[in-house]
Protein backbone atom coordinates (compact mmCIF):
# COMPACT_ATOMS: atom_id res chain seq x y z
CA UNK A 1 0.00 0.00 0.00
CA UNK A 2 1.98 2.77 -1.05
CA UNK A 3 -1.05 5.40 -1.24
CA UNK A 4 0.67 7.56 0.95
CA UNK A 5 2.64 9.42 -1.39
CA UNK A 6 -1.49 10.26 -2.51
CA UNK A 7 -2.01 12.01 1.26
CA UNK A 8 1.17 14.36 0.12
CA UNK A 9 0.76 15.34 -3.34
CA UNK A 10 -3.32 16.45 -1.98
CA UNK A 11 -1.59 18.49 0.16
CA UNK A 12 0.85 20.06 -2.17
CA UNK A 13 -1.81 20.65 -5.29
CA UNK A 14 -1.75 23.99 -7.24
CA UNK A 15 1.05 25.18 -5.13
CA UNK A 16 4.79 26.09 -5.72
CA UNK A 17 5.68 22.07 -4.91
CA UNK A 18 3.37 20.57 -6.82
CA UNK A 19 5.81 20.27 -9.76
CA UNK A 20 7.59 16.45 -8.39
CA UNK A 21 10.44 14.75 -10.12
CA UNK A 22 11.07 11.71 -8.53
CA UNK A 23 13.88 8.87 -9.40
CA UNK A 24 15.13 5.53 -8.71
CA UNK A 25 16.90 2.60 -9.72
CA UNK A 26 15.00 0.02 -12.69
CA UNK A 27 12.72 -2.19 -10.64
CA UNK A 28 12.13 0.15 -8.21
CA UNK A 29 8.29 0.56 -8.47
CA UNK A 30 8.47 3.78 -10.24
CA UNK A 31 5.69 3.28 -13.30
CA UNK A 32 2.96 1.23 -10.63
CA UNK A 33 3.39 4.51 -8.61
CA UNK A 34 2.85 6.53 -11.78
CA UNK A 35 0.01 4.88 -12.28
CA UNK A 36 -1.28 4.89 -9.27
CA UNK A 37 -1.37 8.18 -9.63
CA UNK A 38 -3.17 8.36 -12.61
CA UNK A 39 -6.03 6.24 -11.39
CA UNK A 40 -6.77 8.39 -8.19
CA UNK A 41 -6.91 11.73 -9.99
CA UNK A 42 -8.01 11.14 -13.40
CA UNK A 43 -11.59 11.66 -14.71
CA UNK A 44 -11.46 9.10 -17.19
CA UNK A 45 -11.59 6.07 -14.20
CA UNK A 46 -14.00 5.23 -11.36
CA UNK A 47 -11.48 4.24 -8.71
CA UNK A 48 -13.11 4.61 -5.69
CA UNK A 49 -13.07 0.79 -5.07
CA UNK A 50 -9.35 0.34 -6.16
CA UNK A 51 -8.60 2.89 -3.29
CA UNK A 52 -11.23 2.69 -0.61
CA UNK A 53 -9.31 0.21 1.67
CA UNK A 54 -5.96 1.67 1.10
CA UNK A 55 -3.89 4.24 3.63
CA UNK A 56 -5.32 7.25 1.27
CA UNK A 57 -9.05 6.24 1.83
CA UNK A 58 -8.90 7.55 5.67
CA UNK A 59 -7.19 11.28 4.93
CA UNK A 60 -9.55 14.07 4.90
CA UNK A 61 -9.27 15.24 1.16
CA UNK A 62 -9.60 11.23 -0.48
CA UNK A 63 -13.17 12.18 -1.96
CA UNK A 64 -12.08 15.84 -3.03
CA UNK A 65 -9.60 14.58 -5.02
CA UNK A 66 -10.66 11.46 -6.05
CA UNK A 67 -10.92 11.15 -10.21
CA UNK A 68 -11.69 14.86 -10.43
CA UNK A 69 -8.80 16.42 -12.78
CA UNK A 70 -7.84 15.63 -16.20
CA UNK A 71 -4.58 13.56 -16.40
CA UNK A 72 -1.85 13.77 -19.12
CA UNK A 73 0.17 10.53 -18.92
CA UNK A 74 3.55 10.31 -20.84
CA UNK A 75 5.66 7.59 -20.80
CA UNK A 76 8.53 8.93 -22.85
CA UNK A 77 9.74 5.49 -23.47
CA UNK A 78 6.93 4.70 -26.08
CA UNK A 79 6.75 7.83 -27.67
CA UNK A 80 9.89 7.70 -28.73
CA UNK A 81 8.67 4.01 -30.64
CA UNK A 82 5.46 5.53 -31.27
CA UNK A 83 7.22 8.69 -33.09
CA UNK A 84 9.56 7.00 -34.76
CA UNK A 85 12.63 8.45 -32.99
CA UNK A 86 14.04 10.63 -30.78
CA UNK A 87 14.16 13.64 -32.72
CA UNK A 88 10.49 13.71 -33.22
CA UNK A 89 9.48 12.77 -29.79
CA UNK A 90 8.28 16.53 -28.69
CA UNK A 91 6.36 17.30 -32.42
CA UNK A 92 4.79 13.85 -31.56
CA UNK A 93 3.36 13.91 -28.17
CA UNK A 94 2.17 18.04 -28.85
CA UNK A 95 -0.37 16.61 -31.62
CA UNK A 96 -1.33 13.56 -30.00
CA UNK A 97 -2.10 15.27 -26.76
CA UNK A 98 -3.82 18.23 -28.92
CA UNK A 99 -5.84 15.70 -30.60
CA UNK A 100 -6.99 14.45 -27.53
CA UNK A 101 -7.67 17.64 -26.11
CA UNK A 102 -9.51 19.00 -28.92
CA UNK A 103 -11.93 15.63 -29.06
CA UNK A 104 -12.58 16.31 -25.31
CA UNK A 105 -13.00 20.23 -25.36
CA UNK A 106 -14.19 20.83 -28.87
CA UNK A 107 -15.90 24.10 -27.59
CA UNK A 108 -12.43 25.66 -26.83
CA UNK A 109 -10.44 24.14 -29.02
CA UNK A 110 -11.79 24.85 -32.95
CA UNK A 111 -9.78 22.91 -35.60
CA UNK A 112 -9.62 26.66 -37.30
CA UNK A 113 -8.23 27.80 -34.25
CA UNK A 114 -5.74 25.29 -33.25
CA UNK A 115 -2.85 26.29 -31.16
CA UNK A 116 0.74 25.51 -32.23
CA UNK A 117 1.80 24.34 -28.99
CA UNK A 118 1.24 22.19 -26.24
CA UNK A 119 1.55 25.05 -23.38
CA UNK A 120 -1.00 27.46 -25.28
CA UNK A 121 -3.60 24.77 -25.34
CA UNK A 122 -3.66 23.85 -21.70
CA UNK A 123 -3.76 27.47 -21.15
CA UNK A 124 -6.56 28.43 -23.55
CA UNK A 125 -8.38 26.01 -21.59
CA UNK A 126 -7.65 27.02 -18.27
CA UNK A 127 -8.91 30.86 -19.33
CA UNK A 128 -12.16 29.15 -20.58
CA UNK A 129 -13.20 26.31 -17.84
CA UNK A 130 -10.89 26.53 -15.27
CA UNK A 131 -9.79 23.29 -15.02
CA UNK A 132 -6.38 22.30 -14.83
CA UNK A 133 -4.33 19.62 -15.28
CA UNK A 134 -2.70 17.25 -13.83
CA UNK A 135 0.59 15.84 -15.81
CA UNK A 136 2.59 12.59 -15.28
CA UNK A 137 6.06 11.76 -16.90
CA UNK A 138 7.27 8.25 -17.12
CA UNK A 139 10.45 7.16 -18.18
CA UNK A 140 11.32 11.40 -18.32
CA UNK A 141 15.46 10.98 -18.60
CA UNK A 142 15.26 8.28 -21.34
CA UNK A 143 15.90 10.83 -23.65
CA UNK A 144 18.82 12.14 -21.06
CA UNK A 145 20.38 9.19 -21.30
CA UNK A 146 20.05 7.11 -24.36
CA UNK A 147 20.18 10.36 -26.18
CA UNK A 148 23.51 11.60 -24.33
CA UNK A 149 25.26 12.45 -27.53
CA UNK A 150 22.75 13.96 -29.54
CA UNK A 151 22.50 17.94 -27.65
CA UNK A 152 19.78 19.13 -30.52
CA UNK A 153 17.49 16.34 -29.19
CA UNK A 154 18.08 16.92 -25.13
CA UNK A 155 17.92 20.60 -25.71
CA UNK A 156 14.30 20.60 -28.18
CA UNK A 157 12.87 18.30 -25.01
CA UNK A 158 14.31 20.45 -22.11
CA UNK A 159 12.78 23.61 -24.07
CA UNK A 160 9.85 21.52 -24.44
CA UNK A 161 9.86 21.05 -20.72
CA UNK A 162 10.28 24.45 -19.34
CA UNK A 163 7.49 25.72 -21.70
CA UNK A 164 5.30 23.10 -20.49
CA UNK A 165 6.30 23.77 -16.67
CA UNK A 166 7.96 26.61 -16.06
CA UNK A 167 7.39 30.33 -14.84
CA UNK A 168 4.60 32.01 -13.90
CA UNK A 169 1.86 30.88 -16.35
CA UNK A 170 2.24 27.01 -15.98
CA UNK A 171 0.95 27.37 -12.42
CA UNK A 172 -2.61 28.67 -13.78
CA UNK A 173 -2.93 26.01 -15.59
CA UNK A 174 -0.87 22.97 -13.69
CA UNK A 175 -2.60 20.75 -10.54
CA UNK A 176 0.26 18.54 -10.18
CA UNK A 177 3.53 17.49 -12.17
CA UNK A 178 4.79 14.13 -11.56
CA UNK A 179 8.08 13.63 -13.11
CA UNK A 180 9.69 9.83 -12.58
CA UNK A 181 13.40 8.36 -14.15
CA UNK A 182 15.93 7.11 -12.91
CA UNK A 183 18.11 10.53 -12.90
CA UNK A 184 17.66 13.19 -11.28
CA UNK A 185 17.06 16.63 -13.76
CA UNK A 186 19.91 17.88 -15.60
CA UNK A 187 21.76 20.66 -14.69
CA UNK A 188 23.24 23.29 -16.75
CA UNK A 189 26.12 25.07 -14.78
CA UNK A 190 25.56 24.41 -11.20
CA UNK A 191 21.59 24.92 -11.93
CA UNK A 192 18.72 22.34 -12.78
CA UNK A 193 16.87 22.96 -16.03
CA UNK A 194 13.75 23.19 -14.12
CA UNK A 195 14.43 24.26 -10.69
CA UNK A 196 10.75 24.93 -9.89
CA UNK A 197 10.84 21.10 -9.05
CA UNK A 198 10.96 19.24 -5.85
CA UNK A 199 13.81 16.66 -6.27
CA UNK A 200 13.93 13.22 -4.70
CA UNK A 201 16.21 11.04 -5.42
CA UNK A 202 19.03 8.36 -4.00
CA UNK A 203 20.86 11.01 -2.78
CA UNK A 204 18.00 12.85 -1.21
CA UNK A 205 14.85 11.18 -1.19
CA UNK A 206 13.27 13.08 2.11
CA UNK A 207 9.36 12.61 2.12
CA UNK A 208 8.86 10.33 -0.51
CA UNK A 209 11.34 7.22 0.75
CA UNK A 210 8.95 4.88 1.86
CA UNK A 211 6.78 5.11 -1.28
CA UNK A 212 8.58 3.90 -3.65
CA UNK A 213 10.64 0.27 -3.37
CA UNK A 214 9.62 -2.13 -0.34
CA UNK A 215 10.63 -0.83 3.35
CA UNK A 216 11.97 -3.18 6.12
CA UNK A 217 8.46 -3.31 7.77
CA UNK A 218 6.78 -4.43 4.28
CA UNK A 219 9.47 -7.05 3.67
CA UNK A 220 9.02 -8.61 6.89
CA UNK A 221 5.39 -9.17 6.24
CA UNK A 222 5.93 -10.61 2.69
CA UNK A 223 8.28 -13.01 4.11
CA UNK A 224 5.91 -14.26 6.56
CA UNK A 225 3.19 -14.72 3.79
CA UNK A 226 5.26 -16.80 1.63
CA UNK A 227 7.42 -18.47 3.85
CA UNK A 228 10.66 -16.90 3.23
CA UNK A 229 13.83 -16.83 5.60
CA UNK A 230 13.96 -12.31 6.30
CA UNK A 231 17.29 -12.30 7.45
CA UNK A 232 18.51 -14.29 4.38
CA UNK A 233 15.87 -11.92 2.16
CA UNK A 234 17.83 -9.04 4.07
CA UNK A 235 21.60 -10.04 3.31
CA UNK A 236 20.53 -10.43 -0.16
CA UNK A 237 18.66 -7.54 -1.28
CA UNK A 238 18.90 -4.84 1.35
CA UNK A 239 21.01 -2.22 1.77
CA UNK A 240 19.39 1.01 0.14
CA UNK A 241 19.36 3.64 3.20
CA UNK A 242 16.86 6.06 2.09
CA UNK A 243 16.39 8.35 5.01
CA UNK A 244 15.61 6.23 7.98
CA UNK A 245 14.29 3.38 6.09
CA UNK A 246 16.09 0.56 4.89
CA UNK A 247 14.77 -0.08 1.42
CA UNK A 248 14.74 -2.95 -0.86
CA UNK A 249 14.46 -3.21 -4.66
CA UNK A 250 10.72 -4.85 -5.12
CA UNK A 251 11.77 -6.82 -8.08
CA UNK A 252 13.98 -8.51 -6.27
CA UNK A 253 12.06 -9.62 -3.17
CA UNK A 254 8.73 -10.53 -5.23
CA UNK A 255 11.29 -12.84 -7.52
CA UNK A 256 12.38 -14.48 -4.48
CA UNK A 257 8.84 -14.77 -2.50
CA UNK A 258 7.72 -15.99 -5.85
CA UNK A 259 10.28 -18.20 -7.08
CA UNK A 260 12.36 -19.21 -3.30
CA UNK A 261 15.79 -18.84 -5.46
CA UNK A 262 18.51 -16.57 -3.98
CA UNK A 263 20.21 -15.03 -6.64
CA UNK A 264 20.56 -12.35 -8.81
CA UNK A 265 17.74 -10.96 -10.53
CA UNK A 266 19.42 -7.44 -11.35
CA UNK A 267 20.72 -8.22 -14.19
CA UNK A 268 17.23 -9.88 -15.64
CA UNK A 269 16.63 -6.02 -16.14
CA UNK A 270 19.61 -3.94 -16.52
CA UNK A 271 22.92 -5.56 -17.92
CA UNK A 272 25.84 -4.67 -15.75
CA UNK A 273 27.29 -4.28 -19.31
CA UNK A 274 25.91 -0.72 -19.10
CA UNK A 275 28.31 0.36 -16.40
CA UNK A 276 31.52 -1.47 -17.81
CA UNK A 277 32.51 1.31 -19.64
CA UNK A 278 32.06 3.93 -16.90
CA UNK A 279 34.03 2.09 -14.18
CA UNK A 280 36.64 1.31 -16.61
CA UNK A 281 37.32 5.32 -17.25
CA UNK A 282 40.89 6.17 -16.71
CA UNK A 283 40.46 8.56 -13.99
CA UNK A 284 42.50 8.83 -10.85
CA UNK A 285 41.65 6.37 -7.89
CA UNK A 286 38.45 5.29 -9.24
CA UNK A 287 39.17 1.59 -9.90
CA UNK A 288 41.14 1.84 -6.35
CA UNK A 289 37.15 3.04 -4.96
CA UNK A 290 35.56 0.15 -6.92
CA UNK A 291 37.69 -2.78 -5.15
CA UNK A 292 37.40 -0.77 -1.79
CA UNK A 293 33.32 -0.96 -1.70
CA UNK A 294 33.32 -4.90 -3.38
CA UNK A 295 35.71 -5.84 -0.29
CA UNK A 296 33.14 -4.34 1.77
CA UNK A 297 34.35 -0.43 2.61
CA UNK A 298 32.71 2.58 2.44
CA UNK A 299 34.37 5.49 0.72
CA UNK A 300 33.60 9.32 0.40
CA UNK A 301 31.68 10.40 -2.66
CA UNK A 302 31.16 14.37 -3.56
CA UNK A 303 28.34 14.06 -5.45
CA UNK A 304 27.69 17.84 -5.94
CA UNK A 305 29.63 17.74 -9.41
CA UNK A 306 27.24 15.47 -11.02
CA UNK A 307 25.69 16.89 -13.76
CA UNK A 308 23.09 14.16 -14.07
CA UNK A 309 23.77 13.40 -17.41
CA UNK A 310 26.09 10.59 -19.01
CA UNK A 311 28.14 13.29 -21.07
CA UNK A 312 29.62 15.28 -18.78
CA UNK A 313 31.05 12.68 -16.36
CA UNK A 314 34.60 14.11 -15.83
CA UNK A 315 35.63 12.38 -12.30
CA UNK A 316 35.85 9.30 -9.93
CA UNK A 317 33.04 11.36 -8.30
CA UNK A 318 30.85 11.44 -11.05
CA UNK A 319 31.11 7.48 -11.83
CA UNK A 320 30.20 6.54 -8.39
CA UNK A 321 27.64 9.51 -8.05
CA UNK A 322 26.29 7.94 -11.63
CA UNK A 323 26.02 4.43 -9.91
CA UNK A 324 24.15 5.55 -6.53
CA UNK A 325 21.57 6.62 -9.05
CA UNK A 326 21.95 3.71 -11.06
CA UNK A 327 21.24 1.53 -7.83
CA UNK A 328 24.51 -0.79 -8.02
CA UNK A 329 26.10 1.38 -4.77
CA UNK A 330 24.09 2.43 -1.83
CA UNK A 331 24.36 5.98 -0.11
CA UNK A 332 25.07 7.04 3.23
CA UNK A 333 23.11 10.62 3.34
CA UNK A 334 24.51 12.09 6.65
CA UNK A 335 27.88 10.28 6.50
CA UNK A 336 28.45 10.94 2.55
CA UNK A 337 29.90 8.02 1.77
CA UNK A 338 28.69 4.86 -1.08
CA UNK A 339 28.72 1.14 -0.92
CA UNK A 340 27.56 -1.79 -1.92
CA UNK A 341 24.18 -2.35 -1.06
CA UNK A 342 23.85 -6.13 -0.72
CA UNK A 343 25.32 -9.33 -1.98
CA UNK A 344 23.13 -9.56 -4.94
CA UNK A 345 24.75 -6.06 -6.56
CA UNK A 346 28.10 -7.42 -5.13
CA UNK A 347 27.96 -10.50 -7.32
CA UNK A 348 26.69 -7.88 -10.17
CA UNK A 349 29.80 -5.20 -9.70
CA UNK A 350 31.82 -8.29 -9.75
CA UNK A 351 31.46 -9.51 -12.84
CA UNK A 352 31.39 -6.13 -14.23
CA UNK A 353 34.29 -5.69 -13.05
CA UNK A 354 36.01 -9.17 -13.89
CA UNK A 355 35.17 -9.53 -17.38
CA UNK A 356 37.40 -6.56 -18.17
CA UNK A 357 39.99 -8.55 -16.20
CA UNK A 358 41.74 -5.36 -13.87
CA UNK A 359 45.12 -6.10 -13.25
CA UNK A 360 44.16 -3.93 -10.29
CA UNK A 361 41.44 -6.68 -9.01
CA UNK A 362 44.02 -9.60 -9.50
CA UNK A 363 46.90 -7.80 -7.69
CA UNK A 364 44.69 -7.21 -4.49
CA UNK A 365 43.29 -11.06 -5.09
CA UNK A 366 47.03 -12.41 -4.65
CA UNK A 367 47.32 -9.82 -1.83
CA UNK A 368 44.77 -11.50 -0.01
CA UNK A 369 45.31 -15.12 -0.65
CA UNK A 370 49.15 -14.22 0.47
CA UNK A 371 47.36 -12.38 3.45
CA UNK A 372 45.21 -15.59 4.64
CA UNK A 373 48.02 -17.71 4.41
CA UNK A 374 49.92 -15.86 6.47
CA UNK A 375 47.31 -15.49 9.09
CA UNK A 376 47.09 -19.07 8.91
CA UNK A 377 50.79 -19.49 9.06
CA UNK A 378 50.90 -17.19 12.50
CA UNK A 379 53.33 -15.06 10.59
CA UNK A 380 52.93 -12.42 12.21
CA UNK A 381 55.11 -10.17 10.37
CA UNK A 382 53.82 -10.90 7.01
Amino acid sequence: DKSGLLVYTNRVLASTDAFICNSRPRRFGKSITANMLAAYYSKGCDSSKMFEKLKISQSDGFKKHLNKYDVIQLDIQWCINAAGGADQVVSYITEKTISELQSIYPEVLTTKNQQTSLPETLAKINVATGNKFVVIIDEWDVLIRDEAANKKVQEKYINFLRAMFKGTEPTKYIQLVYLTGILPIKKEKTQSALNNFDEFTMLDAGVMAPYIGFTEAEVKDLCERYHRDFEKVKYWYDGYLLEDYQVYNPKAVVSVCVRGRFRSYWSETASYEAIVPFINMNYDGLKNAIIEILSGASIKVNTAAFKNDTVNIQSKDDVLTYLIHLGYLGYNQNRRTAFVPNEEIRQELTMAVESRKWNEMITFQQESEHLLEATLDMDEEA
